[in-house]
C-alpha cells in the first residue's frame, strides 16, 4: 500500500518548521531525524512505516535544516536539550498531538530521549524508538564527525547536502562544530535515563561508524525498566535504509504493544 506525503508548515511559535504528515491514523508517530537529516531525508521510511503500523506518521525539519527556518551559528552545546525542552513541546502542541510515540535517528534519539525524561503535560509518550542513539560521547563518533568535516571541505558532501538544505551552512557546521567543540567531550545524558517511564525500543547496527554497543550497555543500566533492543549485524549508522524491513517490523510490533496499553498515570 502505498502512503502519500501532506506536506505542510509548523508554526512553533513564530518559527516556521518544515513538516509532513504521512497516513491518517488515530494513533501518531513523530520522527525526530539526524544530525544532517530532514524531512526529505527519511526518504520512503515514513511511508512504510504508516503503512506497517496503521499509525500516523509526523516528521518535521528542525530549525537550520530542510526548508525550516535557519539559525545562527554557532549552536550552542546544549542543541539537542534545547531542542527537546523548547522546540519539541511546540511542535507537539501545534500539530495536536495528545500521545505519541517519539522515534529518533542519532541526534534525534538523543532528543527523544531528553524530552521523555520530562515530558509536557500536554502530550503523553507511549513509547521511545531509538536508532543508534548517543548517550554519552564516544571516540568513534569525534573520530567519524572529523572524517566527515573533511569529505564537506574537500569532497562532494557539500553538494549532496546542498541538494536537501535550504541553509547548508547552518545545517553542516551547526552539527559539526558543536560535536567537534572540545566542550562537547563531556556531553552525556544518561543520568536522566532513570526518569524515563516510557517502554524504549532500541535499533542499533552492529558496525554503526558513529557509536558502539556501549550506549546500549548503558541504557540496560540506567533505564528503569529493561529495553527492547535490536541489534542488526551488518548494519552501520542508518539501519532504517540498509535493513528497512527487520526495521519496519520491529517498530510495527513494539508500537502496536505501547498503542494497545493503558496510558499510564
Amino acid at each position: 500500500m502505498s502512503v502519500v506525503a501532506e506536506a505542510f508548515t509548523i508554526d512553533a511559535d513564530g518559527m516556521a518548521l518544515e513538516a509532513a504528515r504521512w497516513g491518517k491514523g488515530a494513533s501518531e508517530i513523530v520522527l525526530l531525524h539526524e544530525g544532517l537529516g530532514s524531512v526529505g531525508l527519511w526518504r520512503d521510511f515514513p511511508a512504510r512505516l504508516a503503512a506497517a503500523t496503521g499509525s500516523g506518521i509526523v516528521a518535521y525539519s528542525r530549525a537550520g535544516y530542510g526548508q525550516s527556518a535557519s539559525v545562527p551559528l554557532p549552536r550552542p552545546l546544549s542543541y539537542m536539550h534545547d531542542e527537546a525542552r523548547e522546540v519539541l513541546p511546540r511542535v507537539l502542541r501545534a500539530i495536536g498531538a495528545r500521545r505519541v510515540i517519539l522515534l529518533g535517528h542519532s541526534d534525534g534519539a538523543s532528543i527523544a530521549a531528553i524530552h521523555a525524561a520530562a515530558p509536557t503535560d500536554e502530550c503523553a509518550i507511549a513509547g521511545l524508538v531509538l536508532i543508534a542513539p548517543h548517550f554519552f560521547v564516544e571516540e568513534v563518533s569525534i573520530t567519524s564527525i572529523a572524517a566527515a568535516r573533511t569529505a564537506y571541505q574537500t569532497g562532494d558532501l557539500r553538494a549532496r547536502l546542498a541538494r536537501h538544505h535550504r541553509d547548508v551552512e547552518a545545517a553542516f557546521r551547526g552539527w559539526n562544530d558543536a560535536w567537534l567543540d572540545p566542550g562537547f567531550r563531556t556531553w552525556r545524558i544518561d543520568s536522566l535515563l532513570p526518569a524515563i517511564t516510557a517502554p524504549v525500543l532500541i535499533i542499533q547496527g552492529a558496525a554503526d561508524e558513529y557509536g558502539t554497543l556501549a550506549q546500549i550497555a548503558v541504557a540496560e543500566a540506567e533505564l528503569p525498566r529493561p529495553p527492547r533492543v535490536e541489534i542488526i549485524a551488518g548494519a552501520g549508522h542508518a539501519p532504517q535504509f540498509s535493513h528497512s524491513e527487520r526495521v519496519v517490523a520491529a517498530i510495527r510490533d513494539f508500537t502496536a504493544a505501547c498503542f494497545s496499553a493503558p496510558p499510564q498515570a
